[in-house]
């Protein structure tokens, strides 16, 4: 069955839209999810412009909607430690009454972490501290206490609590093509994997990468949800963009993300949700 989710990076955008657009997401049965992104600095268009910050944004917009299931796709690993991570995710799952989508990722975009003076690594060097982060993040959310000891990270009979209504966590999302490390994470760890603006064509190849990792570790592929990205301006045509969902349906995709661009218009909202709804 085809299914649907919507994306308003908080980039270039007023709240106050973004907001409008969630509520009538909300209102439609159609979409299953909603999500943001989570950035320092905006990604396209203008570098010096506004960007809103995630998770005050998403507690924000949890709290005017009341179905759909929300998060942001995906959270930098190298932006907050794990344990401040876990510790949001419990507490966001709470407030939106078990609505989360825990959102993980190892970072890529170099102006941000070059004005802040964060600290991104080599290519192996984030790897390697995404699968610790993403290790400890699913035992702080999962158990009673979590004792770690790693090259970034180190816990000592660390708790997480309250945890949220999820069991036995908030799933996790990881978004990513990698196919030596990430996608193996993805089959340890997620039970959501987002292939960004991966052509469909191109998505059969890396699925089996995913179902390769999955075997040799005994995982159910079949509980890991799959979705790519559609990016839909807010004057595109809704029947073009019902047919690029179309197309990852054919190969084998579950979810269709439907990335708005600003400036938002909750107009497109209704309009999209007809020309889906033939699928």
């Amino acid at each position: 069955m085809a299914r649907f989710a919507i994306k308003t990076p908080p980039q270039h955008a007023q709240w106050s839209d973004m907001a409008d657009i969630w509520r009538a997401a909300d209102d439609i049965d159609l979409f299953e999810a909603a999500w943001l992104f989570d950035h320092l600095y905006p990604i396209a268009g203008d570098p010096h412009g506004s960007i809103l910050e995630s998770w005050v944004t998403l507690s924000a917009l949890a709290q005017m909607t009341s179905r759909i299931r929300l998060g942001s796709m995906v959270n930098g690993m190298h932006f907050r430690h794990p344990a401040l991570t876990a510790k949001m995710a419990a507490t966001l799952d709470i407030i939106s009454e078990g609505r989360l989508y825990l959102g993980l990722g190892a970072g890529w975009f170099q102006p941000e972490v070059d004005a802040y003076g964060l600290e991104l690594g080599t290519v192996r060097q984030r790897m390697d501290r995404f699968e610790e982060g993403v290790e400890v993040i699913d035992s702080l959310l999962r158990n009673e206490s979590t004792t770690f000891e790693g090259d970034f990270y180190q816990f000592a009979d660390a708790r997480c609590e309250p945890k949220g209504p999820q069991s036995p966590r908030p799933p996790i999302a990881i978004g990513g093509i990698g196919e030596r490390r990430t996608l193996k994470v993805v089959a340890k760890h997620a039970q959501w994997w987002d292939a960004l603006r991966l052509p469909p064509e191109e998505w059969p190849a890396k699925n089996q990468v995913l179902l390769d990792h999955c075997a040799a570790i005994g995982r159910d592929p079949s509980e890991i949800t799959r979705s790519a990205h559609v990016l839909s301006p807010s004057d595109a045509d809704p029947r073009q963009l019902a047919e690029e969902a179309a197309a990852l349906f054919e190969v084998g995709l579950d979810v269709a993300v439907f990335s708005l661009r600003s400036p938002y218009s909750v107009a497109v909202v209704e309009p999209l949700a007809e020309a889906l709804r033939e699928l």
